[in-house]
């Protein structure tokens, strides 16, 4: 484990307690988990590039994303997946909370977030190892996923560039109609972080993520994610919370004409077919 302070180490050990226990958590047990359980505490953490979302700034993603079937890529522990769950604002407006789908590929992480998110279906799997046709398709996917240059195990259907996040981003185009984003600053197209007012920038690994998928990123309710730089763990990343329409773009997408998978050939990914049903944005606010 990384050096905590002694606080932060009785705090894990009683997170690691809970996720022992063999009945349900309380809600405040599972925020508990959430709040205290250290990502540092697995070997993998540093080589994976795995670093948990800020409490604040998963529930500010959570104001980007609609529908009823959500799907979370690189889940960790469900941070991201408590918040898009909305389950308290939805039981007022009398709803159920959203279907969700985590995909993470560290079994230590997926123990804990069956513990803090049972609601959710957990998938012990490689992101790039998924089959679009067998998870079925959702409204959105959301996802804060390593960044830039992280060993991987295979490559996105269109994306060839060394960068995770841009991976993670074309896969989640087989698997959802939308998605939203947490990436490194410099991976978007946009500045609003740290900033007096938004900034256009397309840097260079943009445009080629961009060329070689056809896919633009853009902000929708304009997330400062400066306010919560101090609630990474081990890091202090600058990033912005990009939006991804992949229905609007399916039109002028490239062709899928080479396999996934970096090591072992595999079937192409198909390109992403729109269903006929009519959805119906629900208010940001």
């Amino acid at each position: 484990m990384a050096k905590l302070t002694k606080e932060q180490e009785r705090l894990h050990r009683e997170a690691s307690r809970l996720v022992k226990l063999t009945r349900d958590l309380t809600e405040e047990e599972r925020e508990t988990v959430l709040d205290h359980w250290q990502e540092s505490s697995t070997t993998s953490n540093s080589l994976d590039g795995a670093f948990f979302t800020p409490e604040d700034l998963a529930l500010d993603l959570r104001l980007e994303v609609n529908g009823e079937r959500v799907i979370d890529l690189c889940a960790g522990i469900g941070r991201l997946a408590w918040a898009v769950q909305d389950k308290w604002h939805r039981r007022f407006e009398g709803r159920p909370p959203r279907e969700v789908v985590c995909v993470e590929k560290n079994p230590a992480y997926v123990e804990v977030g069956r513990k803090v998110v049972p609601e959710a279906r957990w998938i012990c799997a490689d992101v790039f190892t998924l089959d679009p046709e067998t998870l079925g398709r959702f409204d959105y996917a959301v996802a804060n996923p390593p960044f830039g240059r992280v060993e991987r195990s295979g490559n996105g259907p269109r994306y060839r560039g060394p960068n995770f996040e841009f991976h993670v981003i074309d896969i989640a185009s087989t698997l959802a109609r939308k998605g939203v984003f947490v990436v490194p600053q410099m991976s978007a197209p946009f500045r609003i972080a740290g900033v007096p007012s938004y900034e256009e920038q397309r840097s260079t690994v943009y445009e080629r993520f961009h060329r070689e998928t056809g896919f633009t990123l853009s902000s929708r309710v304009g997330i400062d994610t400066s306010a919560y730089e101090d609630g990474w763990r081990g890091v202090s990343p600058r990033t912005e919370v990009v939006f991804a329409d992949f229905e609007d773009a399916e039109e002028g997408l490239l062709p899928v004409t080479v396999p996934r998978s970096v090591s072992t050939p595999r079937a192409a990914v198909p390109k992403p077919t729109a269903a006929a049903y009519e959805y119906v944005e629900a208010a940001l606010f």
